[in-house]
């Protein structure tokens, strides 16, 4: 028998009683074997008794009767046995004879008959009880099953299937439930897939009516004044910023829907982390002179400190966190950009000695489109530090800010050695 099939719990106690069954019918049939002995004993006695007493008041002696009686083992010729056959035919006792001609054998055989059929109908009717027991059990467990199973194919996965035996059933009951566990996780993921994107076109869509109204309004003015150049330069240029603007929030949504999406596969290599940084702020720099700011990559001597990760993703994240740092600096202030390598992870660092961000909106500056009140007549789109996040923590690092208000901001990126 298949050792899985012993471990189901149900399988198991019907097989234990179908054991003691057979141990309870050995022990019946024992005792019938004996209850048929006795019976044969005194059937066999009192034929005994009947002929000793027939002989005896004959008049034949008992030491006679008691040779012809007790005396089986004495061998007798065919023609001795033949004259004791012709003798019983003779009073109508033959081998042929019917059992009803025999009252004592008859007797005999009825008793013997009723017993045996008591029993087997014993038997049958207890094992018939248990196998209707066993199959009502299986057929509920069944049942439950089929309906969990379909709740299943609804989309309900609030219960499960029966997990508290052993065997092969609820080997099956395991795969069944580890594939609706699947399902869920598969439902979870389309329903969380339809939601960001319903969220993201939300949200693309909210920050594209300013400019395309601004855009409107632009051509809408150079339309009416065609005879003004200085006009029509001047919004050409608004016209252009507007554009930009537009360009930097569709580029940033699609970056940050791959990285969502999980699109993006990251290719780390081992590259120089200074020459890293230098290309990450290259195109900031004249921006910061221009608007009289300072961007510091310290240490200032030269290093070849290494560092293993994805060079274009992790320069568009230190971009990002520098062009905030510039965007909440005022002329004459300083971004400083340092690094520190360990045995064990490796460490940058983007700070400012700007305005800081206030306590209450510390907690909220990597959500999309986020933009704190103080900052709302900064230039950016809310985008920068959440696509920065998304970057670092795809290579398996972390990023934190530590801010104090008028004092400054610093961003630390964390990746693991």
């Amino acid at each position: 028998m298949n050792a899985k099939l012993i471990h189901d719990q149900q399988v198991r106690r019907y097989l234990i009683f179908l054991l003691s069954l057979s141990l309870f019918l050995f022990i019946v049939a024992m005792l019938f074997c004996s209850r048929v002995t006795r019976d044969a004993k005194k059937m066999l006695l009192h034929h005994d008794e009947t002929i000793a007493a027939s002989l005896s008041a004959q008049g034949i002696p008992d030491a006679v009767i008691a040779q012809a009686i007790t005396d089986t083992d004495v061998r007798l010729d065919a023609k001795a046995i033949q004259a004791g056959a012709d003798v019983l035919a003779k009073m109508g006792i033959r081998p042929e004879l019917e059992t009803q001609f025999l009252p004592q054998l008859r007797h005999f055989e009825k008793n013997a008959v009723i017993c045996a059929l008591a029993l087997v109908l014993l038997v049958c009717a207890v094992l018939l009880s248990a196998s209707l027991l066993f199959l009502s059990k299986r057929n509920s467990l069944y049942q439950h099953a089929a309906s969990i199973i379909d709740n299943y194919a609804d989309g309900c996965f609030s219960c499960r299937l029966p997990q508290t035996d052993e065997g092969a059933l609820y080997q099956m009951f395991s795969s069944a439930d580890r594939l609706a566990t699947m399902l869920q996780a598969q439902n979870d993921a389309e329903r969380a897939s339809k939601i960001f994107l319903r969220n993201t076109i939300s949200d693309i869509s909210h920050q594209l009516k300013t400019p395309l109204a601004a855009l409107s309004m632009y051509q809408e003015i150079m339309e009416n004044e065609p005879d003004h150049p200085d006009v029509i330069r001047q919004f050409a240029a608004k016209t252009g910023t507007a554009l930009n603007r537009m360009e930097q929030l569709i580029g940033a949504m699609l970056k940050i829907t791959r990285l969502d999406a999980g699109n993006v596969v990251f290719e780390k290599r081992q590259c120089c982390l200074r020459r890293l940084i230098e290309s990450s702020v290259s195109e900031l720099t004249t921006r910061a002179e221009s608007e009289g700011k300072q961007i510091l990559i310290e240490p200032m001597a030269a290093s070849e400190e290494t560092i293993v990760c994805d060079p274009a993703w992790t320069r568009e994240a230190i971009g990002n966190l520098a062009k905030n740092a510039l965007d909440h600096t005022h002329a004459n202030g300083t971004v400083r950009i340092a690094w520190e390598v360990s045995p064990f992870r490796t460490t940058i660092r983007v700070a400012d000695d700007g305005d800081g961000i206030a306590p209450e909106d510390l907690h909220h500056i990597f959500k999309r489109f986020y933009r704190s009140s103080t900052s709302s007549d900064l230039p950016g789109i809310g985008l920068g530090l959440p696509l920065a996040k998304s970057i670092v923590e795809g290579q398996g690092g972390t990023i934190a800010v530590q801010s104090t208000l008028r004092e400054g901001t610093c961003f630390t990126i964390l990746f693991p050695a």
